[in-house]
């Protein structure tokens, strides 16, 4: 497989007052396209509004930084679900739910997009559905058609479709009236992969939260699975692959470390340092190992499966501890004493390796 896995940071695609939409593009990281995987980020300054939109691709959402509302409305849902946000939540958004976000803090609000475009328009690339400003689905009808739809007069639908002149981000009047949002409505939409029970936790080496469709409902909807997992400095995340033909896609969160992936015939593709902002992805049944460097490193994935399966290739859930004795001695073509040595090492490191 020839082809560039390079870890890439986004670029801007709007913006303005309020805020920006950043995306990564599939011209500069070639791997989206293949996985049909989408990814984008967007940045709300106080005050900032993500106008309600709708997309091609089935989503999961990462707030990053902040806090703030995103509303989100379900198909033939007679409310909105005005859903508060905080750093480390995770929402699973399917395609043609319409969302909205909006920030009403001093500090900035910034959420990861990470999704399955294999069902939209462009492979690797979202395509969003303004439904307000100069890119909204309204201004293409004819004022006939519109004034017939709402039952408003042609002149009262030139005003709600052409006053509002920014794409897609803007920034709030103080006096600007928004809804409530409500605790309740977090309900089997978010799950905050801070305050969740761990699903793994390796003293030094790192912890993991699974998001899949038990704690998350909604993934079995978008069709992918996500966890966010910390390694601890200078600690090495065994090497694996996706074993249910999955890909894996990451976007570095904070701090920093090396990453080594091997695909067909034992080829390294790409030996890399990444760092906070990067995003890459691993081919399926490729294998991938990551060391942090000693502030340690963060990353958010999401796995193009619900409930996603991993084989070890080092550690005691390994596979090797799993074949028989006769089968390494025979596959490794060495003796019992070399391959009794290399068994009973790592008896009780599970995935994560503490540094030495």
């Amino acid at each position: 497989m020839d082809i560039d896995l390079t870890p890439k940071a986004p670029k801007r695609s709007y913006g303005g007052e309020g805020g920006s939409y950043t995306s990564w593009s599939p011209e500069d990281l070639p791997m989206l396209r293949v996985a049909s995987i989408g990814a984008s980020k967007l940045h709300l300054h106080t005050c900032g509004f993500a106008a309600p939109s709708y997309s091609d691709s089935s989503k999961v959402a990462y707030v990053l930084e902040g806090s703030g509302v995103c509303g989100l409305t379900v198909p033939e849902a007679e409310r909105e679900k005005v859903i508060p946000v905080k750093e480390g939540d995770a929402l699973a958004i399917p395609f043609g739910y319409i969302s909205w976000w909006f920030n009403p803090n001093d500090s900035d609000l910034t959420v990861l997009f990470l999704g399955d475009t294999s069902k939209g328009h462009q492979p690797g690339r979202f395509t969003d559905f303004h439904l307000t400003g100069p890119t909204g689905i309204f201004t293409g009808f004819t004022p006939e058609f519109v004034s017939r739809a709402w039952d408003l007069s042609e002149t009262d639908v030139a005003k709600l479709v052409h006053n509002q002149s920014s794409m897609g981000i803007v920034k709030l009047k103080d006096s600007q009236k928004m809804p409530a949002p409500s605790a309740k409505d977090r309900d089997r939409l978010v799950v905050n992969c801070y305050e969740a029970p761990l699903d793994v936790d390796i003293k030094g080496g790192g912890c993991v939260v699974v998001l899949n469709s038990k704690n998350l409902p909604t993934v079995e909807l978008v069709g992918l699975g996500a966890d966010l997992v910390r390694l601890r400095g200078g600690a090495m995340c065994s090497p694996g692959f996706s074993c249910d033909s999955a890909y894996q896609v990451t976007y570095v969160v904070k701090g920093s470390g090396r990453v080594q992936v091997v695909g067909v015939d034992g080829k390294r593709v790409l030996e890399t340092k990444v760092s906070g902002g990067q995003l890459f992805i691993v081919p399926r049944f490729f294998v991938v190992s990551k060391i942090a460097d000693p502030e340690g490193m963060e990353w958010f994935s999401i796995i193009t499966t619900p409930n996603p399966v991993f084989s070890h290739l080092a550690g005691r859930t390994s596979v090797w501890k799993a074949i028989s004795p006769e089968v390494l001695e025979a596959s490794f073509d060495t003796t019992s004493e070399l391959e009794q040595l290399f068994r009973s090492k790592r008896t009780s490191d599970e995935i994560f390796f503490p540094a030495k």
